[in-house]
């Protein structure tokens, strides 16, 4: 797998994965949502951590940063 997310976003999904833990841990999120949020959430820790987004894969999407080309 390469690397196709940057640090921003790895940064952005992690936090998003925490605000969803937090809002269902103390129930303002309930049911049938709060399992979908969670396991959203789930998939953003585990690309976060990974550095790899399938969908940006499959889009062709990459957040990182590129490296300059040695000149000559």
């Amino acid at each position: 797998m390469k690397r196709n997310m940057g640090r921003i976003d790895k940064i952005v999904r992690f936090t998003i994965a925490v605000v969803i833990a937090l809002l269902v841990y103390y129930e303002l999120i309930e049911g049938a949502l709060a399992y979908i949020l969670l396991a959203v959430a789930a998939v953003f820790v585990l690309t976060s951590l990974t550095g790899f987004c399938p969908l940006y894969g499959l889009f062709g999407l990459n957040s990182c940063k590129m490296k300059k080309a040695d000149k000559p």
